[in-house]
């Protein structure tokens, strides 16, 4: 399959300066790095296609090979240098990119040492485990440094030789008439090590799957969302680069009562026909206990209750917030005959008399203004 024009992989044009360039591939490293798409074939491809590209333009020799050769004037198999990830320009937009990503260097560079992947894990929390904090094991799978090797991946009593090819540098200079392009070593893939006798407990890679139990203390107050990061609990860097980050991202389960909403609470309330007409005390339950709330009597459908501090504390400190109770008057059913004559007693004593339905008097009167509009 032939190579796109670099121009175009970059989305710039022919004459684009170098920050143009380097913005360009800020942005699609960014995009479609590895560790922003695991295990996504398409866009590690995509990745390693703009860096190609971008260590060609960006450096002033091999962007004139390829202006007046094309891709010929910097394939290795034509003489040429090839792309490869040596140039000091790649280095610095390297670097700028994982800034980006993680707030700090991700390491590299020559000897090919790299910071091992952050990883995610998601914590299923109840909503009491949410509010009040609590202390939970988890076990997540990760790559750790090859104890035998000890990460080196040679196997032990051996150790990596330096390549041939590139003398120990990880990158090699291609020659052809006026120019001369740099790559990196085909045979090293930039390390400047090869490994002869690799360890047969890793097979060379110098990590090796492995699963660690670790204690997370989750603090009070976190809620969906919120992330506990774990710093050095991720994968393991490769050739002695430093180990990654472990982000444990918080769910915090459906609650068969409670609705949160920030540091508030809100629950609904049933309450009998026969209190919300007359009044009571009702026992209702909140985080820390059962509390008494009074009904006034007319208490209607909807109604909300505010308990003051009965809801969450913010995990990032502030007052609790609070318990918001919604009344639900609920219809008496499977009355008894007697309790049918009550009912039909109460309601001859009432018709007639709006004193006792000032909602539904003020909607009717709606209603026949409404008609009467029409």
């Amino acid at each position: 399959m032939a190579k796109r024009d670099f121009y175009e992989v970059l989305g710039v044009e022919r004459g684009a300066t170098e920050g143009d360039l380097k913005k360009a591939y800020r942005r699609l490293a960014m995009k479609y790095h590895p560790d922003r798409n695991p295990g996504d074939k398409e866009s590690e491809d995509l990745f390693k296609e703009a860096n190609e590209a971008y260590e060609v333009l960006s450096d002033a020799s091999k962007r004139a090979a390829y202006d007046q050769y094309g891709h010929a004037g910097v394939d290795p198999s034509m003489g040429g240098g090839g792309a490869g990830f040596g140039g000091a320009n790649f280095s610095d937009i390297f670097g700028d990119v994982f800034s980006d990503f993680f707030g700090g260097s991700r390491g590299g560079g020559r000897g090919g040492a790299q910071r091992g992947s952050d990883l995610r894990y998601t914590l299923e929390l109840n909503l009491e485990e949410a509010v009040r904090g609590t202390t939970v094991n988890i076990r997540v799978p990760t790559l750790v440094n090859c104890k035998p090797c000890d990460g080196s991946g040679a196997k032990k009593g051996s150790t990596p030789s330096t390549c041939p090819t590139c003398g120990g540098i990880g990158q090699v200079r291609m020659q052809q008439g006026f120019f001369a392009v740099q790559q990196t070593c085909p045979r090293c893939h930039g390390q400047g090590k090869i490994i002869t006798d690799p360890c047969t407990s890793c097979h060379g890679e110098g990590r090796v799957e492995e699963y660690k139990t670790l204690s997370v203390k989750v603090p009070a107050g976190v809620d969906t969302g919120d992330r506990i990061r774990l710093s050095g609990e991720g994968e393991a860097g490769t050739h002695g680069g430093p180990t990654g980050d472990l982000y444990v991202v918080v769910n915090v389960r459906e609650h068969p009562i409670f609705q949160r909403d920030g540091k508030h609470l809100y629950c609904e309330v049933p309450i009998s026909y026969t209190d919300a007409a007359l009044g009571g005390e009702l026992e209702v339950p909140t985080l820390d206990g059962r509390v008494k709330l009074k009904i006034p009597e007319g208490t209607q459908t909807g109604k909300q209750f505010r308990l003051r501090g009965k809801g969450v504390a913010p995990v990032r400190g502030g007052a609790a917030g609070d318990l918001l109770c919604r009344v639900a008057v609920e219809t008496p059913v499977n009355l008894s005959r007697r309790q049918r004559e009550l009912l039909e007693e109460l309601r001859d004593s009432l018709e007639g008399d709006s004193s006792h339905s000032p909602k539904a008097s003020g909607w009717f009167e709606g209603v026949k203004r409404f008609f009467g509009d029409l």
